[in-house]
């Protein structure tokens, strides 16, 4: 086990390293530079001191050189300035991060829950009128627009029964835990609702491929109840390849919630990264891009790791 980790960490060092390439030359490839919106807002700016701000900032050095001086100021721990924010990355960066982990972390635990639950009763009784409702429920949730999705929950919780604010991350002035978990209800029900039909289907289509199998009919002749059978045999196998799924949204979630994150007014890391775009932040984009790539690699680590935990006859070896 010790060993697969130290693989994998050392798999995931050298694809961090290539993607930070690619995305530093794609950046760099962009039509204009960073200074380009500076002196945008500077009338009567000469060459002369267009040149002198290239050169203090490196843009007038190749690409290759100017990604070695930005790899190995991040090896160091310095990521760069951030220009729109006029601060370091990290600092601009980390509020970011904590917000997209505790949105996506929410939603991704609700939506499991609730894909398994119904993935689970749907499988019972394939073409019933239950599994009929569920999957309408799943079709639904990958059908409907996220921004449509939201506005209908701020409509109908925050505008109609007034029960949670319809945007924003606390109250003016602050406030504690239990504010801050009002405001995350509604981002963290739409992210949920738009992924769990996508697992339902998953969980579905597994759980009917698996309870038709002879190791479970085996079970059934042993006299194992149904609970045991459909949770502990049934189940265990049918997650094998949800989980792989599972995983990989769980990577594009801290990216990809720009529009609930927009609609929502909470500031993540979609949004960071695409403000940052816009703005032509080099720095601050290159660092969130990054750090989605990193956390797509860790899910995929946990995904191996919870294939040999719900499978003993898997090994990491």
């Amino acid at each position: 086990m010790a060993g697969f980790i130290l693989r994998r960490i050392v798999q995931t060092a050298c694809v961090l390293l290539v993607m930070s390439f690619v995305i530093y030359g794609l950046i760099g490839l962009m039509p204009g530079d960073p200074l380009d919106a500076m002196l945008a807002s500077v009338p009567n700016v000469t060459p002369d001191v267009i040149e002198h701000l290239k050169q203090i900032y490196g843009l007038d050095q190749p690409l290759l050189l100017r990604y070695w001086h930005w790899l190995l100021a991040a090896l160091s721990g310095d990521l760069g300035y951030s220009r729109t924010h006029s601060q370091p990355v990290l600092v601009v960066l980390l509020p970011a991060l904590l917000q997209s982990c505790k949105l996506m972390l929410a939603s991704f635990c609700v939506s499991v829950v609730l894909s398994v639950t119904l993935g689970v009763l749907a499988a019972r009784r394939p073409g019933g009128r239950l599994d009929a409702a569920i999957s309408l429920f799943a079709f639904a949730g990958l059908s409907v627009p996220v921004f449509w999705l939201a506005l209908v929950l701020i409509l109908l919780f925050a505008v109609q029964l007034h029960w949670l604010p319809a945007s924003g991350m606390s109250s003016l002035g602050g406030g504690g835990p239990g504010d801050q978990l009002r405001h995350l209800a509604l981002p963290v029900a739409t992210l949920a609702l738009v992924t769990a039909g996508g697992f339902t289907r998953y969980v579905r289509a597994a759980m009917i491929e698996t309870m038709r199998m002879d190791f479970i009919r085996t079970a059934r002749a042993k006299g194992a109840g149904e609970a045991r059978i459909v949770l502990r045999h049934a189940l265990r196998n049918a997650l094998i390849p949800v989980v792989t799924v599972m995983a990989l949204s769980f990577g594009t979630l801290f990216s990809g919630a720009l529009v609930t994150e927009t609609m929502f007014a909470q500031y993540g890391m979609g949004k960071m990264i695409y403000d940052a775009i816009l703005g032509n932040d080099y720095n601050l984009a290159l660092a969130g891009l990054l750090f989605a790539t990193l956390i797509t690699l860790l899910s995929n680590l946990g995904a191996d790791l919870a294939y040999a935990r719900l499978d003993p006859r898997i090994t990491l070896q």
